[in-house]
């Protein structure tokens, strides 16, 4: 069994539940906050069986959209010091996936 944690933008979120509900695979959603641009974001928290892991990094894959987004000089001299007074282009989105073995799950 694993563990799979995900991280995906809020605006993929709900396209993810649907897929993952359509794959009858059971998650845990909680709202949580990027610590860089301290935009919202979706953790879904997911116990599978080993052979379910490809469809599930798929589907996740297909569901969670990377995209350039600009951000303000505030937000971006707050986090890496002084720069320019003009809009920086960062890559946001996209999904970041932590896997880790699992020895069982219960559900009460």
């Amino acid at each position: 069994m694993k563990l799979v944690i995900a991280v995906v933008q809020d605006k993929d979120h709900a396209r993810l539940r649907k897929a993952l509900t359509a794959a009858k695979i059971q998650s845990t959603r909680l709202s949580t906050t990027g610590s860089f641009l301290r935009n919202g974001n979706s953790t879904f928290m997911m116990g599978i069986e080993d052979e379910v892991l490809p469809e599930l990094l798929a589907i996740i894959k297909e569901n969670s959209q990377a995209r350039h987004e600009f951000i303000s000089t505030a937000i971006a001299t707050s986090m890496l010091g002084e720069l320019p007074e003009q809009p920086i282009e960062v890559a946001v989105g996209g999904a970041t996936v932590f896997i880790m073995p699992m020895d069982q799950m219960v559900h009460f």
